[in-house]
C-alpha cells in the first residue's frame, strides 16, 4: 500500500504549501520555555498568553515573519558583583514560534503580572460564487 501525501491527492489542488507548512512547523524544534497558553476568545479571534515572569517590555520583541508570529526574549544578566548560593532563576532567552494562517492578524501585545498578552483576529472571507463561461474550441 502506498502512502499519498497530502499534496499529491488529486482532490487538494494547490496544497502544497500547506504540506510544507506541517513540516517547518515540526521541525521548529521550541523546548517548551516559556510556557504558553492559547485560547479562542470569540468566533474569529485568539489570545496566545506566555508566562514572561522577569522579563521587562524591553526584554521582549514581537515580529511577523514568512506568515509565522515570533516571540524572542532576551534578558540582561544583572549576576555581576552578586553571590548565588542557588540561582534557580536564570536570565534566559527565548524564541517562540506560532504558524499564521492566512487572514490571521496580529491585533496587539500586553504584559501585565509576568504574562505577555497576544491578541490574534482572523479575518472571514467573503463568500464568492463564480461562474466560469465555456467556449467554444
Amino acid at each position: 500500500m502506498t502512502k499519498m501525501a497530502l499534496g499529491t491527492h488529486p482532490f487538494l489542488l494547490g496544497f502544497e504549501q500547506l504540506e510544507r507548512l506541517v513540516e517547518r512547523t515540526a521541525k521548529s524544534g521550541n523546548d517548551g520555555y516559556p510556557p504558553y497558553n492559547i485560547e479562542q476568545t470569540s468566533a474569529t479571534s485568539y489570545r496566545i498568553t506566555l508566562a514572561v515572569a522577569g522579563f521587562a517590555e524591553g526584554d521582549l520583541a514581537i515580529t511577523v515573519e514568512d506568515n509565522a508570529l515570533v516571540i524572542r526574549g532576551r534578558q540582561q544578566d544583572d549576576s555581576e558583583g552578586r553571590i548565588y548560593l542557588h540561582r534557580g532563576i536564570a536570565a534566559r532567552q527565548f524564541q517562540r514560534s506560532f504558524v499564521l494562517a492566512d487572514g490571521v492578524d496580529v491585533g496587539g501585545a500586553l504584559i501585565e503580572n509576568g504574562l505577555l498578552h497576544v491578541d490574534l483576529s482572523r479575518s472571514v472571507p467573503d463568500r464568492v460564487v463564480q461562474t466560469i463561461k465555456i467556449k467554444k474550441g
